[in-house]
């Protein structure tokens, strides 16, 4: 469903993002699941090609930078290890060996898709040590990664969240740079007050078996508890005028933003 949102913001001539391959990855079963969401939410491809495009930014700009490692973090059916590839830089996949498996069949579908982009690390969250299956895999934790955890946090308990946000803040270089998108709490607890609409987007992904658990109304305090010294957050809007130059009150997608945090303050100036 996600990877059609992607594919779906990257088609047309006002595409927002660039994902060439993410309508074929999702194939037809994530494409209604993405036209059934339309029903609730007519801004969700809007908000994923926002996503998106913020979040190839920030990579590209810490490869900028000097960062030559990126892991992606529940990677899904993200394609950055090819659509961001740079020379003397490693792309990482860490993910559910499952989730790993089909990818790499549906990929192997695909002409001109290179297979080699990513490292992969099979990982099962709940019982490997990512840490050390990614240093195994040759990430240097002395070197500065980029770290993406895209639309994963929400579906975490607060406790393997927090244990997650600490590891990555205390056992990389600290100069590494994290960029997550995160809920509010009112979304990922279904509040009595929340909208219907957003309580019935909130019932389909209940129904995928993937339901939401955690959510974050103000990020300062949980990311100094858990090591890190820089933090900036961004919203929907801000995205949309950021890259659209439009503002619409209507459009209602408000309960999901992305942050950019860092054990170390030189990336203060980010």
């Amino acid at each position: 469903m996600v990877a059609a949102h992607r594919g779906r913001a990257s088609a047309g001539p006002e595409a927002i993002c660039d994902d060439p391959w993410a309508l074929r990855l999702a194939g037809p079963e994530g494409e209604a699941l993405s036209r059934r969401w339309d029903e609730h939410a007519p801004s969700m491809v809007l908000w994923m090609g926002l996503r998106t495009r913020y979040l190839d930014d920030c990579v590209t700009r810490a490869l900028d930078r000097g960062a030559r490692q990126v892991v992606v973090l529940g990677a899904g059916l993200d394609t950055r290890a090819a659509r961001l590839a740079r020379d003397g830089v490693r792309f990482f996949e860490v993910d559910q060996p499952a989730s790993q498996v089909d990818k790499r069949e549906r990929l192997s579908r695909f002409d001109g898709y290179p297979l080699d982009a990513a490292t992969f690390v099979p990982c099962d969250f709940e019982q490997d040590d990512f840490v050390q299956l990614l240093v195994e895999a040759g990430l240097d934790p002395r070197a500065p990664a980029c770290f993406v955890w895209e639309g994963v946090i929400y579906y975490l308990t607060e406790t393997a969240a927090r244990s997650t946000l600490e590891r990555l803040a205390s056992e990389f270089d600290p100069r590494s740079l994290l960029v997550f998108d995160y809920l509010n709490s009112k979304m990922a607890k279904a509040s009595p007050s929340l909208r219907e609409e957003d309580r019935a987007m909130k019932g389909i992904i209940d129904e995928l078996g993937e339901p939401m658990q955690f959510g974050i109304d103000d990020p300062a305090p949980l990311m100094l508890e858990c090591g890190y010294r820089f933090l900036r957050t961004v919203s929907f809007d801000e995205l949309a005028l950021q890259y659209t130059g439009t503002y619409a009150r209507e459009r209602f997608f408000r309960f999901q933003a992305v942050a950019l945090a860092s054990a170390s303050e030189e990336l203060a100036l980010w």
